[in-house]
């Protein structure tokens, strides 16, 4: 760890100190949690995860840290997730790919659920947030041996535009990902790649920069998906809301602006299956709060 001043993160305008009060662990993610740490009482569970919390938030004072959110199993949840585990267990040499994978908690969801650990990675622009997931899962690189590629997705040298990979450039050679120091080499190599609470980090135009990158990184075999959830609006434009005690300025997509990004600028029109939904979703602060969310997919046809 350094002693740095952490990144201020352009979409979200205030950073307040940690609350443990926010602490609310459902049953499903309380029994993942013990099951991969092995910690069985509440309350040394709870005592772990506030300590591990407290060094993540001085690294990067995400929202989605702050709020406890990283506790809930999210990728489990989208409606496409079981394309993902039939991946894992059905294609030969499958790569999963976990954008802004903090602490890595939806790869080893995944890899609990039938994805090779060894053929999983990560990327986040802190390194530390990745070190502090085998803290916080009590595991290690051997134990857990998915990959980690940290850095700024906007830089070319970690991930450049490229186009999308097609049957004609398929059987690219799967590069070695113990080595990983870039994602350009995964090049149409990648089978599933999951963005939740990541888009909505950009402005519009840097959120079709991304699109465009991540997918000149997927597979072109049929059925090869990128999915996530994040900030959606039924109109596209800013949302600008104190969401429990954090304002946030973000640009959000409805679910037609989104899926015609996708299907029509990103890929050729016609080669990929969208599906965008637009949710108002309770908030999680336990009353009659909700919160605008996109849950989408697009699959390789």
């Amino acid at each position: 760890m350094t002693n740095r001043e952490p990144p201020k993160i352009e979409a979200q305008r205030t950073f307040p100190p940690l609350d443990e009060n926010l602490y609310n662990l459902r049953t499903q993610d309380a029994a993942f949690y013990k099951e991969l740490t092995g910690i069985k009482d509440d309350a040394a569970l709870k005592q772990h995860i506030l300590d591990v919390q407290a060094k993540a938030y001085k690294v990067a004072p995400y929202g989605c840290i702050y709020l406890f959110l990283f506790t809930r199993r999210k990728l489990s949840g989208l409606p496409t997730y079981q394309q993902v585990v039939r991946i894992g267990r059905e294609r030969k040499n499958p790569i999963f790919l976990d954008v802004g994978c903090c602490f890595g908690n939806d790869i080893r969801e995944v890899v609990l659920d039938g994805f090779p650990a060894a053929r999983a990675i990560g990327t986040d622009l802190h390194h530390e947030l990745w070190d502090l997931g085998h803290e916080l899962f009590k595991s290690t690189p051997e134990t857990f041996p998915a990959h980690f590629v940290g850095g700024d997705a906007f830089n070319p040298e970690i991930l450049a535009i490229a186009p999308p990979a097609s049957m004609q450039t398929a059987g690219i050679l799967t590069p070695d990902l113990k080595n990983l120091t870039s994602l350009n080499s995964l090049r149409g190599c990648v089978s599933a790649i999951h963005a939740t609470a990541f888009f909505h980090l950009f402005k519009e135009d840097k959120q079709l920069h991304m699109a465009r990158a991540l997918a000149g990184l997927l597979s072109a075999e049929p059925g090869s998906i990128i999915l996530g959830a994040h900030t959606g609006a039924q109109e596209k434009g800013v949302v600008n809301q104190v969401h429990r005690g954090i304002e946030i300025d973000m640009f959000a997509h409805s679910a037609e602006s989104w899926t015609a990004m996708w299907d029509g600028e990103v890929f050729e029109k016609g080669t990929v299956k969208v599906d965008a939904q637009f949710m108002e979703i309770p908030d999680g602060g336990g009353g009659d709060g909700r919160y605008p969310m996109l849950f989408w997919s697009v699959i390789r046809l």
